[in-house]
């Protein structure tokens, strides 16, 4: 639904510094927005759920959860753009929070003016995207929007549940984000590094190994279930990619052998 109006639209403020919160939440409210607060992970997501927030502002420093993880996971579930903002210092928080799914990045400390002139920008992009039916992941998404779907195999983000066919898979943390990260940008080819920063949030000179092992154990989980997986493929000199044709080129081949 577009925003009719952008000083009406929900912000869910995810911040777990009261003084901090009380700044932001005065500055945007004057502005006309309606703010709903959370001061951890766990808050934001039961907030999301009751609120349908219009857009997220989301400090990376929190007391129960990585600030990028729950990034990536609220991008998953939440239909509405997010702010990301952080004392840290890291310029690798600012790469891997735009990777993730965020629609823009503040350091701290901010100008709230300068914060709340963001967030007026952000709502407006969003809403001219949805007027012209923008964005999406055409039909790799099911209507939720937090399951990914490739042929058999589904992966609902929401649960953090894999299932190939009838068989639910168990992996590891790593090669769950592994196997979201390939099967959100299906037969494109993501390279080592761009996985290692993904996954683990930094690279090192170790990482294509570390990659190719978490990837060679995760292809001996997905082919152990009796549907067969999307096919993750190896670029020689590169990285890998999920492929959805290698998959529809099998089936149709063993379609024929059988008919």
């Amino acid at each position: 639904m577009a925003i009719s109006k952008l000083s009406g639209a929900t912000i869910l403020l995810v911040e777990d510094d009261d003084s901090v919160a009380e700044s932001v939440a005065e500055v945007l409210e004057q502005a006309g927005y309606k703010v709903v607060r959370a001061a951890s992970g766990l808050e934001a997501k039961a907030a999301l759920e009751h609120s349908k927030p219009d857009l997220i502002l989301l400090d990376l420093i929190l007391p129960d959860v990585d600030g990028l993880i729950l990034c990536s996971d609220l991008k998953a579930i939440a239909d509405c753009p997010i702010i990301v903002s952080s004392a840290t210092g890291r310029k690798r928080d600012t790469v891997l929070s735009l990777k993730l799914g965020a629609d823009d990045f503040i350091p701290k400390p901010f100008d709230i003016f300068e914060m709340e002139a963001r967030v007026e920008a952000v709502l407006r992009r969003a809403q001219q995207q949805k007027g012209v039916g923008g964005g999406g992941m055409g039909g790799q998404r099911d209507g939720s929007a937090d399951v990914i779907r490739l042929a058999e195999l589904s992966i609902d983000r929401s649960r953090r549940r894999v299932t190939l066919g009838d068989t639910e898979l168990h992996l590891t943390p790593i090669e769950y984000r592994l196997l979201s990260v390939l099967a959100s940008r299906p037969d494109e080819v993501l390279s080592r590094e761009e996985l290692a920063q993904l996954v683990w949030g930094y690279q090192d000179a170790s990482v294509g190994r570390t990659v190719d092992v978490h990837i060679r154990r995760l292809r001996v989980k997905l082919s152990s279930a009796p549907v067969a997986p999307p096919p993750i493929i190896s670029v020689r000199g590169f990285g890998y990619k999920i492929s959805t044709d290698e998959l529809a080129d099998a089936q149709h081949a063993a379609l024929g052998a059988a008919s």
